[in-house]
């Protein structure tokens, strides 16, 4: 009769730590922007402009765009590539073919500052400001299969 060897909790759980950050070191590279002085909303129209997109499209779009949070998108977006080419050092960049698989804005911290009103009363100005997730990846390969399975089908 075989014993098998109990494994103490803190030992499996520093394990299963270690296998995660090996598994973070490859695959798609997320990069985070706080307290972007900018109403979440503005940046939320640029971050709709290029989700889904390819990178090099995606920083085509930032560079020519006229409102003024693309400029720190765009920045956002050159350190996600180089992210990924840190982690991925064995994959060229022009072969991986790159897209914006996430992005979200979130609301930051709002200052709290005051103006004055008519009649010696003040009103309140809200200072908005953002936080900004980027998910750069890999375009999934297509699965040539299927399609031909269903060319057959047609005929």
């Amino acid at each position: 009769m075989e014993t098998v060897k109990k494994i103490k909790g803190s030992v499996a759980k520093r394990a299963k730590i270690k296998a995660v950050k090996e598994a973070a070191k490859t695959g798609p590279s997320t990069v985070y922007l706080h307290n972007v002085p900018t109403s979440p909303r503005k940046m939320r129209l640029i971050a709709d402009m290029i989700r889904g997109e390819r990178v090099n499209t995606a920083l085509n779009i930032l560079k020519f765009d006229s409102k003024h949070p693309s400029a720190k998108m765009e920045k956002l977006l050159l350190s996600a590539i180089s992210s990924w080419e840190a982690k991925n050092t064995d994959v060229k960049l022009e072969e991986a073919d790159l897209f914006v698989k996430e992005i979200f804005v979130g609301g930051g911290r709002i200052l709290k500052r005051l103006r004055p009103a008519p009649q010696g009363r003040a009103h309140r100005v809200r200072k908005r400001s953002n936080h900004v997730t980027l998910v750069v990846d890999r375009m999934p390969a297509k699965a040539e299969g299927k399609k031909t399975v269903a060319k057959e089908t047609e005929k």
